[in-house]
């Protein structure tokens, strides 16, 4: 595995200018830890319950580092590719953890697994544990793991006699978008994502393209980004979100439509199943108990959905890995999940790690209009069910490759400028065509194509 770091080098800086966004939890004496995590709503819950933490490990101090995903990526990677050695916990996912592994950036935490008792890593859900491993030991471990599904509010549709098949098509997403559009009142049909970034717009988007037959390259490692298939998902996400998403979409990430959504300013939100954390607590969200979830939009495959995970991992740089694992062991066993349960709301739990989560009877209770949708949808997001033709890369919301970082984020900037018509959508992808082609010359060569 090549060890190429266009991305990583251009943030270099970034990881350099300290620890923005950092709070330290603690304060002691202890051996203190940095713990570098993305701001999404269940990892923010995770700071909050650290007095829980320090009482079982009262010898280790937390400093976090909270920072949003495409800033925490680009410091993240600068670190670890660099060994800069200033984080001991670093937050990531199955598309860095295999190339981590491989160049040896990462600590095989096999070893910690075994030798911690009661941690069940057999719990894990299996093709989330899979992603996480290289050569069947575990590099990273799941915080949460994600596909995507189709989340729909139940009361509106009913008022406007309309219904969501129970499999829908992009052209039917598309037509009830623009049934319950109503831009004067400020509510939108759907709600998608349209920041730049390879975690942000495109990983949506090229779900779009495999169901409709397309991707990034084929077999030959040829780049087909503006082929005719690729086109069409292409085109359909970007016309959904111009007639009937929410304003201001350019700069709608995750985080812009759970918080929309949540407050029932969009009829439908297609997005990652971890959403129903947030979605569905009534302590934050006005639509909680009214929303139902569908798979994701087909066109010519039998499924659309990814397979994500955000997953804690050690640096092989961090001088404190011992606790280092108290940490990431704390935060990703079956006793933190009934902590978050009991402390904060079984709907805040974080979903799609542990099979043993879908058990727990409380869980079970608040869970009943997702749980199956879930993991119906994490078991289905294969290659062979959400793909019309066999590419030479792993990913499905992503190239498995090290160059993917930098090429998603420019071909991400490209299609945030098209929905924000900047730039006409045959614009984005002539050029990110462009983009994906000198990355497919590189691995044509290696094969002697």
């Amino acid at each position: 595995m090549r060890t190429t770091l266009a991305a990583a080098t251009a943030a270099v800086a970034l990881a350099l200018t300290g620890c923005a966004g950092a709070g330290a939890v603690g304060g002691g004496d202890g051996e203190r830890i940095v713990v570098a995590i993305v701001s999404n709503p269940q990892m923010q819950d995770a700071i909050s319950l650290q007095d829980e933490f320090r009482a079982a490990h009262p010898g280790v101090d937390v400093q976090f580092v909270s920072l949003p995903e495409n800033e925490a990526r680009a410091k993240i990677t600068a670190s670890v590719a660099t060994g800069g050695g200033e984080f001991d916990v670093v937050m990531i996912s199955n598309y860095e953890t295999p190339m981590w592994a491989e160049n040896g950036w990462i600590e095989n935490l096999q070893p910690y697994i075994e030798r911690t008792d009661g941690y069940d890593a057999e719990d894990f859900v299996p093709s989330v544990r899979e992603a996480l491993s290289s050569d069947g030991d575990m590099y990273s471990v799941p915080f949460y793991g994600e596909s995507s599904f189709l989340a729909y509010r139940t009361d509106l549709f009913e008022q406007a006699g309309l219904e969501m098949p129970a499999k829908p098509t992009w052209d039917e997403v598309q037509d009830l978008a623009a049934e319950l559009d109503a831009p004067e009142e400020d509510f939108s049909g759907i709600c998608l994502r349209g920041l730049a970034g390879w975690g942000e717009v495109m990983a949506p988007m090229t779900a779009a393209m495999n169901t409709f037959g397309g991707g990034w390259f084929d077999e030959d490692w040829n780049a087909t980004v503006d082929s005719p298939e690729s086109r069409k998902g292409i085109e359909a996400y970007i016309e959904t979100l111009r007639s009937s998403g929410q304003p201001g979409a350019a700069t709608s990430g995750f985080g812009d439509c759970l918080t929309r959504f949540a407050q029932g300013q969009s009829a439908m939100w297609y997005d990652a199943t971890s959403m129903v954390s947030a979605v569905e607590d009534p302590s934050s969200s006005t639509v909680a108990g009214k929303v139902g979830y569908v798979p994701a939009p087909v066109a010519e495959t039998e499924s659309a959905g990814w397979l994500y995970s955000w997953s804690l991992a050690i640096p092989s740089t961090s001088e404190h890995k011992d606790a280092a694992w108290d940490f990431v062991s704390w935060m990703t066993d079956k006793e933190y999940i009934k902590l978050v349960g009991e402390e904060i709301g079984w709907e805040r739990v974080p979903p799609g790690s542990r099979l043993s989560t879908y058990e727990i009877p409380e869980y079970a209770k608040v869970s009943e209009a997702y749980a199956d949708e879930t993991l119906d949808a994490m078991n289905g997001a294969t290659q062979e069910s959400a793909m019309a033709k066999p590419v030479p890369y792993p990913g499905l919301q992503f190239v498995g490759i090290p160059e993917f970082q930098d090429l998603g984020t420019r071909v991400g900037q490209q299609m945030s400028a098209a929905i924000a018509g900047q730039i006409t959508v045959d614009e984005a992808i002539a050029q990110s065509q462009r983009y994906a082609e000198t990355v497919s010359e590189t691995y044509r060569n290696e094969e002697g194509q």
